[in-house]
């Protein structure tokens, strides 16, 4: 399985790459939406982890483009943040991510969470 996680913080790329790949998920990292946007052409991603507040282009954004891309339409998205659900819910439709994660991240939670997108869509099972 690839993940793609997308953040503008080192640390947290870092600290999710190691305890991903410990997992034995394939972790591939972008500093920003625009630099994710641009992976999107290049590989074939099973999951996305994807930060709110990033320069360039934000988390929403990011996660209305990849739902616009056919390939990834339906491609389980994470969305991690530090503003709260609530905040979430005011700007923007909820329905675009699969899970919704607070900051600082539950590393337990993080992976239950994976595990239960994973296993749920059918497309995984078959693998």
């Amino acid at each position: 399985m690839q993940i793609l996680v997308v953040d503008d913080k080192q640390i947290i790329l870092d600290s999710l790459s190691v305890l991903l790949s410990k997992h034995g998920y394939i972790v591939d990292t972008a500093c920003n939406g625009l630099a994710a946007s641009e992976k999107l052409q290049k590989s074939g991603y099973d999951l996305f982890i994807v930060d709110h507040l990033m320069p360039v282009m934000n988390g929403i954004q990011l996660t209305k483009h990849i739902r616009q891309n056919s390939t990834y339409s339906s491609t389980p998205v994470v969305f991690m943040t530090t503003q709260g659900k609530g905040l979430i819910q005011s700007l923007c439709d909820t329905e675009l991510f699969s899970a919704i994660i607070d900051k600082p991240i539950d590393e337990q939670n993080l992976l239950n969470t994976i595990n239960s997108l994973l296993s749920s869509n059918t497309r995984y099972q078959s693998l």
